[in-house]
């Protein structure tokens, strides 16, 4: 069949249009705005309909609000069903313990569930890989429970093994349970139960976090379900020379006439995962409190979500690696797995790849 000829050809699609028109419409599209233009333009979409259309939006988003009501009475039954389980798992929270400090040591059982098979590791592990397995491997063979379970744990998660510091382990190989025990004021606290060590002399660190599920009048379309708005702390007792969450720094200092040199010894703050039971205060007012301390509240709120509602029930799957932080793994795949595609368009005089760049919520999908 001959080619057709240049300038005229016959169009392949009915939804052909121009890349320059499809680029400009894209990013006249609310979805392809930054949150707060696309905001500001859907408030002034509203304000801009008829105003018996804009009596039907009023009425429902009235609906919107008692709809909201209802949802916020649901997770009161979701937080009392939660209080409820609890009681139905913690026997088995229980005989995991004595299991990992080596109180119990069960018979041999087989697998209730099928084993994955084996995944061939992609290219070379790398050395640290390798000696990580051999220190693995030290382990005796009469070892006595699970050592370093709870250490293994958290240094098997992102997010916790970025608290751990290294002269933290010591004090967390003491670790033996983690508790959660849900109160009647609408909160939960975490219990960190430790075998007695030469760190500190509490047999239990704990850190409560409080809930509300309640819709805000002042911005009621704010609500999604019960959020974590205040965090209580414990006090460590430290044994004398031991705390983790202090480095000593001493500074010789020279004094101007005499000449004699004195050394000036100071504690400062230092990164310790123990500093998390140690959070900022939280003022009433939410604009008293300073973007850091905010940050550091957000991410505390997080890993107490985390250590709940993950870690703690689930954590011999964070030991063994049936559950892990796979995220980056998943953006990997994307780059690895994506073919790239190519417009076989001649009069182009090149081909040009689709599909190479990860494409992110404000990209058109057009450009």
């Amino acid at each position: 069949m001959d080619a057709p000829q240049e300038g005229n050809v016959d169009a392949e699609s009915c939804n052909e249009i121009e890349d320059d028109k499809s680029i400009s419409d894209c990013q006249s599209m609310p979805a392809y705005m930054n949150s707060v233009l696309r905001r500001q333009f859907l408030q002034e979409m509203v304000k801009a309909l008829p105003a018996s259309v804009q009596n039907r939006i009023v009425v429902l988003k009235n609906l919107q609000l008692e709809h909201l009501k209802i949802e916020a009475e649901f997770f009161e039954e979701v937080y009392k069903l939660e209080k409820k389980f609890q009681l139905k798992y913690q026997p088995m929270f229980d005989k995991r313990k004595e299991i990992v400090v080596g109180n119990v040591d069960p018979s041999e059982e087989k697998p209730n569930w099928k084993e994955p098979e084996n995944v061939p590791t992609d290219g070379e592990v790398g050395d640290g890989f390798r000696e990580s397995l051999k220190s693995i491997k030290k382990m005796p063979q009469d070892a006595k429970g699970i050592p370093d379970f709870w250490l293994t744990v958290f240094r098997n998660t992102a997010m916790l093994s970025e608290m751990v510091q290294t002269h933290d382990e010591p004090a967390i190989r003491k670790l033996t349970d983690i508790v959660i025990k849900y109160d009647n004021e609408h909160s939960y606290t975490l219990e960190f139960h430790f075998d007695k060590n030469e760190y500190f002399s509490n047999a239990v660190l704990t850190k409560q976090y409080f809930l509300k599920s309640t819709v805000d009048p002042e911005d009621p379309f704010a609500f999604e379900g019960p959020e974590i708005y205040k965090c209580k702390g414990c006090v460590i007792n430290w044994e004398k020379k031991m705390n983790l969450t202090v480095k000593t720094i001493r500074k010789k200092q020279k004094h101007k006439e005499r000449g004699a040199v004195r050394t000036i010894v100071k504690l400062v703050p230092t990164d310790s995962f123990f500093n998390f039971f140690n959070p900022p205060e939280v003022s009433t007012d939410k604009d008293e409190i300073d973007d850091e301390s905010q940050q550091i509240l957000a991410t505390d709120y997080e890993i107490g979500h985390f250590l709940r509602a993950r870690i703690i029930p689930k954590a011999v799957l964070y030991y063994t690696g049936d559950i892990v932080d796979d995220e980056d793994d998943d953006d990997e795949e994307e780059f690895e797995n994506e073919e790239d595609e190519y417009d076989d368009d001649e009069n182009e005089g090149h081909s040009k790849p689709i599909g190479s760049k990860k494409q992110s919520p404000n990209d058109c999908p057009n450009q």
